[in-house]
C-alpha cells in the first residue's frame, strides 16, 4: 500500500502552469494540489489539503522520505527539486508546457523528468490520483507504456518517459486502491520520468527522454522570451522578476484573467475557520495587475486584463466581487465535509460566498486601472467607456451606503472609509479621462459626487484627536487598506496631516510586518486570529517610500523579501514566527511587492 504524504510547510512548494491551471511541487517531490482542466476546476491531487484521501504523483529517492533541496531553472517557471545521497545526486524537473494561444482546453500536461547526475539512484514513483476532490472512485489500467486513470468523467493518462526496451512502467504494479507504484533505477547521466496528462486524445504512449528534453528546452524558451519584454532593472530583478512570472502563472490566458491565487482552503489561522477558495479573478487584483504589469512592461498581459474588466462592465447592472476565470459569476460556496483540512484546518471551503457582497471599492480600482492604461497609451474602447459611463450612475446613486469592504467581512455592513476613498478615485480618473481623450460623460455630476466624497472622508473619516485615518465611520480602529491613501492621490504624501496618519498606523506594525487590522478592535464576524498581512507590509513600504522615508522603506522590504520562501514566493499571511499561512502563492502580495519594488527604486535613484 502507497504510504501516503505527510503535511509540508505551505511555504516548501513551487509553483508550475501552462496558463490554463497550475500545479503545487512539495520539496520531497509530491505534486499535492492540481486542478483540471482549470485552476477553479475539482482537484485531482489534493493531498495538501487531506493526506489520506486527497490524492497525490510523489517521486522520490527509495528509502529517502525527507526534503530535497529546490530551485527554478533561471528566469523560467521550470521547477527542479535535487535529492543528494551517499550513493548519488538525482534531480526531478518538473514543468507543464504552456498554452499562451490555445482556446480553453482540457488537455494538460505535467511533465515529470527524473535525472541521476552522479553515482547510481533509484527512485520511487507513485501516482495516487483521487478525482473530485476525492469524491469519484476510479479505475486503474496497465499498458505497455503507461496507466490510464478514469473516474468517468475525467481520466487521467500517465505516459513513460522511456527507451525502447526498458521495462514497462506498471512493473512494480497497481496497487489494491488502484494507485501505481513503481520504482526507476538510474545509473549517472540518465533521465526517464512521466507524463502525466489529461483530456488525452488517446492511450499511454511512451515519450523517449530525447522528446522530453525537446518539451523542457520549449518551456524554458518560452519563459526566457516572455520574460525578456520586462523593463525593469532596479535593485530588486530577482524578486521582481519572480512576482512577475508568478503573475503570469496564475492568469488564465483564453480570458487574460488573473487568479488570486491557484489554492483553496489553505488557512490563515492553523486549526481555524479562515479558509478560503481563491481560485477566482477578483476586479480588485486585476485592476492592481493592470497598473502593476503596465509599470514592468508587460503591455499585452495588461491589455488583455483591461479586456477582461471592460468585458464584465459591458455586461451591465453592478460590478461582482469577484468572477470565475471565463466571467461567470455563480461561486457557490461548498464545504468538503470529507477532507480534515490542511494540519487539521477545517472547514475546506470551495466556492465563496464573498462573491455576493457590496464591495465599494472596486469601482475605484477598476478606474484607476483604465487611468494608468490611459497614461501609458493603452485607450479603453468607445463600448468599453459607455459601459463605465452605466458603471459610474450606479455608484453614484450608491456610494453613501454601508458595505462588507475590501476585507470581505462577515460581520454585517459598515461605512468603511476604504470604500469611500475608492469610490472618489472612481469619479476622480473617469473626470480626467473624459477630459485628456475627450469622452462624453456627465463630468460636472461626477465633479460633483467626487467632491462631496471628499469631504465626507475627512469629516468622518479621519480622527482629528488621534490624527488617524479610521476603519469605519464612527470607529477608532485602525486599518492598513488606508497606507494607499497616497498612492491613489487622495492625500498628498508629504502633508503633515498624512505624516501624523501614518505614524499612528504603528499599532498594526509588528516588526516590519503588517497586520490589515485589528481583530479584537474590529471584529470581523470569525473566530479566531489571523497572521499578518503580507501585501499590507509591501503597501507600508510603498507609503513609507512616497513619505519621504526612503531609508525605513528599504529596510522594511529587505526584511519582508527574508519571509519569502525558498524560491521567492509569498503566500497571503505571515505568522509571527514567520511560517507563511494561507493560500499560496497569493496575487495580490506579488503585485505590491512589484509596485513596493518600483516605488522604492524611483526614491532611492538621484534624479539626473
Amino acid at each position: 500500500m502507497t504510504t501516503p504524504p505527510q503535511y509540508p510547510l505551505i511555504a516548501d512548494h513551487g509553483l508550475i502552469g501552462d496558463l490554463q491551471t497550475t500545479a503545487l511541487v512539495a520539496t520531497d517531490g509530491t505534486v499535492d494540489w492540481f486542478c483540471s482542466p482549470r485552476a477553479d476546476s475539482a482537484s485531482v491531487f489534493a493531498s495538501l489539503l487531506d493526506r489520506h484521501r486527497g490524492g497525490f504523483c510523489r517521486i522520490r529517492p527509495a528509502g529517502h522520505t525527507g526534503p530535497g533541496r529546490q530551485l527554478y531553472f533561471p528566469d523560467s517557471a521550470v521547477l527542479i527539486t535535487r535529492f543528494m545521497t551517499e550513493e548519488g545526486t538525482g534531480e526531478v524537473v518538473d514543468f507543464m508546457p504552456p498554452l499562451p494561444d490555445e482556446d480553453a482546453t482540457d488537455r494538460h500536461r505535467l511533465v515529470r523528468i527524473v535525472r541521476c547526475v552522479r553515482g547510481r539512484m533509484t527512485f520511487e514513483l507513485d501516482v495516487a490520483p483521487r478525482f473530485d476532490y476525492g469524491r469519484r472512485a476510479h479505475r486503474a489500467r496497465a499498458t505497455e507504456d503507461g496507466v490510464v486513470f478514469d473516474c468517468g468523467s475525467l481520466s487521467l493518462v500517465v505516459h513513460a518517459v522511456r527507451e525502447p526496451g526498458d521495462p514497462r512502467l506498471a512493473a512494480g504494479g497497481l496497487t489494491s486502491t488502484q494507485d501505481l507504484h513503481a520504482t526507476v533505477p538510474l545509473a549517472e547521466g540518465e533521465a526517464r520520468g512521466v507524463v502525466l496528462e489529461t483530456g488525452a486524445a488517446g492511450p499511454p504512449r511512451a515519450v523517449t527522454p530525447f522528446q522530453a528534453r525537446e518539451l523542457f528546452e520549449a518551456t524554458v524558451g518560452f519563459w526566457h522570451g516572455w520574460l525578456a519584454q520586462s523593463t525593469y532593472t532596479g535593485r530588486w530583478r530577482e524578486a521582481v522578476d519572480r512576482s512577475a512570472i508568478t503573475l503570469k502563472l496564475l492568469t488564465y490566458a483564453p480570458s487574460g484573467a488573473l487568479l488570486a491565487a491557484p489554492t483553496a482552503g489553505l488557512p490563515e489561522q492553523l486549526g481555524g475557520e479562515r479558509n478560503w477558495d481563491y481560485r477566482y479573478t477578483w476586479i480588485r487584483d486585476a485592476s492592481f495587475a493592470v497598473s502593476s504589469l503596465l509599470r514592468l512592461g508587460f503591455t499585452s498581459e495588461a491589455t488583455a486584463f483591461g479586456r477582461w474588466l471592460t468585458a464584465r462592465c459591458e455586461e451591465g447592472g453592478p460590478l461582482e466581487v469577484m468572477y470565475a476565470v471565463d466571467g461567470s459569476a455563480d461561486l457557490g460556496e461548498q464545504v468538503l465535509e470529507h477532507f480534515e483540512g490542511y494540519r487539521g484546518s477545517f472547514p475546506v471551503r470551495v466556492g465563496n460566498g464573498a462573491a455576493g457582497q457590496l464591495q465599494l471599492d472596486i469601482h475605484g480600482e477598476l478606474l484607476d486601472s483604465v487611468y494608468a492604461a490611459h497614461l501609458a497609451g493603452v485607450r479603453i474602447s468607445h463600448r468599453g467607456w459607455h459601459a463605465v459611463v452605466e458603471q459610474l450612475e450606479w455608484l453614484a446613486h450608491n456610494w453613501d451606503q454601508p458595505e462588507e469592504g475590501i476585507w470581505e467581512t462577515r460581520s454585517g455592513r459598515a461605512d468603511f472609509t476604504y470604500g469611500r476613498v475608492m469610490s472618489w478615485v472612481a469619479f476622480d480618473r473617469a473626470i480626467r479621462i473624459a477630459a485628456a481623450e475627450g469622452r462624453p460623460g456627465p463630468v460636472e455630476r461626477w465633479r460633483s459626487v467626487r467632491d462631496r466624497i471628499y469631504g465626507q472622508v475627512w469629516e468622518r473619516g479621519w480622527d482629528r484627536k488621534t490624527g488617524a485615518f479610521v476603519q469605519r465611520y464612527g470607529s477608532s480602529a485602525l486599518d492598513a487598506s488606508l497606507l494607499r491613501l497616497p498612492q491613489v492621490g487622495f492625500v498628498a504624501p508629504h502633508d503633515p496631516v498624512w505624516l501624523d496618519a501614518l505614524a499612528a498606523m504603528e499599532p498594526l506594525v509588528r516588526d516590519s510586518l503588517v497586520l490589515r487590522y485589528d481583530t479584537e478592535a474590529a471584529p470581523d464576524g470569525l473566530r479566531g486570529s489571523e497572521g499578518t498581512f503580507s501585501l499590507c507590509t509591501f503597501d507600508y513600504v510603498t507609503a513609507l517610500a512616497l513619505s519621504g522615508r526612503a531609508g525605513e522603506a528599504r529596510l522594511v522590504f529587505e526584511k519582508m523579501l527574508t519571509y519569502g520562501n525558498h524560491l521567492g514566493l509569498f503566500a497571503e499571511e505571515m505568522a509571527l514566527t514567520g511560517e507563511q499561512l494561507g493560500n499560496f502563492p497569493q496575487a495580490f502580495t506579488h503585485l505590491a511587492l512589484v509596485n513596493a519594488a518600483v516605488t522604492l527604486d524611483a526614491r532611492l535613484t538621484p534624479r539626473g
